[in-house]
């Protein structure tokens, strides 16, 4: 592991966090994404960084604002927080919202649909197709109706790689999120389908809201399983 800035480069990324345990740090050419689960759900937070400007990103505030507060850092290196983006309104991913966007003082954002539910009124209102800066770096918000009205994804492009795609809980390996009817179930799949699987490769790398990442490749054989069995 090398030192790399704020965070120590690694090369063995995986994906797979433990809760309590220590963040996984994946360094690409323009931007950095550190990952922790936190709280008592297992919920996953994204803190992404501009490698140039420092200027950073944060997804889902799930839970324990402390740990949140030490993934952004404490000295004069540390991340320079602009934006709280929150998947969905469901409260296991905004349980720190409040305290952390309180304490940093930066924008709150989330689709409009989902926005009445949050605990502090957004600053910004994210719609499909929009963009969110990660300082010189760019995020593309795609909505995925079903799990939640407003829940969104976040996807990166990265310019010398592979696409990088956060997913809160409207994609998982093994299937889409949680639906509370058939029709919101039919909403998801075909907005994941077109949204998501018909327009992004197989190298798109999954961040998902809780849990182990993936990829499009390794759950694009599965699409067909997942619409016939309704969940």
């Amino acid at each position: 592991m090398a030192r790399l800035g704020f965070v120590e480069r690694s090369e063995d990324y995986t994906g797979h966090v433990e809760p309590g345990g220590a963040e996984s740090v994946r360094t690409l050419a323009a931007l950095v994404i550190t990952k922790v689960s936190v709280g008592p759900m297992d919920n996953n937070a994204y803190l992404l960084r501009c490698r140039e400007s420092g200027d950073a990103v944060l997804i889902d505030a799930a839970d324990d604002p402390e740990r949140l507060s030490d993934l952004i850092g404490h000295d004069d290196d540390r991340a320079r927080l602009r934006t709280i983006v929150t998947t969905h309104r469901h409260r296991d991913h905004w349980r720190a919202l409040g305290a952390v966007a309180g304490a940093y003082g930066v924008d709150t954002a989330v689709h409009p649909e989902d926005a009445a539910d949050l605990p502090v009124p957004p600053d910004v209102l994210l719609e499909h197709g929009d963009t969110l800066p990660v300082g010189r770096c760019e995020l593309e918000v795609i909505h995925l109706r079903g799990h939640t009205p407003g829940s969104i994804a976040l996807l990166y492009r990265d310019p010398e790689g592979h696409p990088h795609l956060f997913t809160g809980d409207s994609l998982f390996p093994g299937g889409v999120g949680k639906t509370q009817s058939p029709a919101d179930f039919r909403s998801l799949i075909t907005d994941v389908e077109q949204r998501i699987f018909d327009v992004l490769p197989d190298d798109t790398w999954v961040y998902p809201g809780h849990g182990d990442d993936t990829t499009l490749g390794a759950e694009r054989p599965k699409l067909g399983e997942w619409r016939e069995r309704g969940w």
